[in-house]
């Protein structure tokens, strides 16, 4: 039986959520288990809040993959870990003048975030110093704005990339609590929590989202909203999985668009004054909703992600311009 609200009223939440007051469980199952027919009122809900807090901007972000399939980790999803026999290239972390070209690249796609990952448990002494090395004079060179994503840091080290000029650092959730041993049994859902805490004690702007699509119930995808909610982060990736073959979750299915939408509108809803970014796997989830996905979301990524290709950076520069939206240079 699907969880629907009496009224069918999705702007009574959007004037909750801009009241405040926090959505119920109840209210999040009856968004993501309501009707498809409802879709398109829910969505306006949902813009009615994104519009409160950042008009029709949005910000775009562009992935450098700095260090590729050398992971000891055992996530399921990725195709980079050691479990998986996807065919990734394979190579450590790239050097200054690599990540520098990334970072001009990031500048002519007009992202105003540009994003170092790196696959790992957590970085060496020695490629932290690497990362620290190009921050700087990536942030001494160019008008941009940086993000991190390393792994697990220790307390010394999320203080030397803060010190470095590292504006934001991302730790994903991934999942719920209660999904993680089925997806990672190599580090704990905990230990992304207290990294996701340093990082905030540390000064950078904390940035830290889920993968939908990996088994989950309704309920637990609320339940990720609402745990992103109580961490306060300020940046929220909403990636829907791309089954990569070779992983372990090859064979799971696709997120239906439409639900994708709902997905989206939760989380505006749940979390109304944080940025919401239509990540990974939009292209083979969303499909030709991706322009709707902006109604909820004010953020996206420009270009493949990585280990998987995205769809052209003037496809995505053309569903702005045609929603009436704007990009929003420069800005986290």
């Amino acid at each position: 039986m699907k969880t629907n609200i009496i009224d069918k009223n999705w702007q009574s939440l959007a004037e909750k959520a801009l009241s405040g007051e926090h959505l119920t469980l109840q209210e999040g199952l009856a968004v993501l288990e309501a009707d498809d027919d409802e879709v398109l009122s829910i969505m306006n809900a949902a813009f009615m809040v994104r519009r409160h807090f950042y008009g029709k901007k949005v910000k775009l972000n562009m992935i450098i993959n700095a260090k590729s399939g050398l992971c000891p980790e055992d996530c399921g999803y990725c195709s980079q870990s050691i479990v998986s026999t996807a065919p990734v290239s394979k190579y450590t972390l790239l050097d200054k003048e690599t990540l520098l070209a990334g970072a001009r690249e990031a500048m002519a796609r007009k992202a105003g975030t540009y994003c170092i990952v790196a696959a790992g448990k957590g970085p060496t002494d020695k490629e932290l110093n690497q990362v620290v090395d190009a921050v700087k004079e990536i942030r001494e060179t160019m008008p941009l704005k940086i993000c991190a994503c390393l792994g697990i840091l220790k307390e010394d080290q999320a203080e030397r990339l803060a010190e470095a000029g590292v504006h934001r650092y991302n730790h994903n959730l991934n999942t719920s609590k209660a999904n993680y041993p089925s997806i990672t049994t190599t580090h704990t859902y905990d230990q992304r929590v207290e990294t996701v805490e340093k990082v905030k004690i540390h000064g950078m702007s904390p940035c830290s989202g889920v993968i939908i699509g990996m088994g989950e119930t309704h309920q637990e995808i609320v339940e990720m909203a609402f745990a992103l909610r109580e961490l306060d982060v300020d940046s929220i990736p909403i990636n829907f999985l791309n089954a990569i073959p070779g992983t372990p979750l090859e064979h799971a299915g696709r997120t239906p668009s439409i639900k994708a939408l709902k997905v989206l509108a939760l989380f505006r809803l749940v979390c109304p004054s944080k940025e919401i970014r239509v990540a990974g796997g939009r292209e083979v989830n969303l499909r030709t909703l991706q322009p709707m996905s902006l109604y909820a979301a004010n953020s996206l990524f420009v270009g493949d992600y990585l280990t998987t290709v995205g769809q052209e950076v003037s496809a995505d520069h053309q569903i702005i311009e045609d929603l009436g939206f704007e990009i929003e240079l420069n800005a986290l």
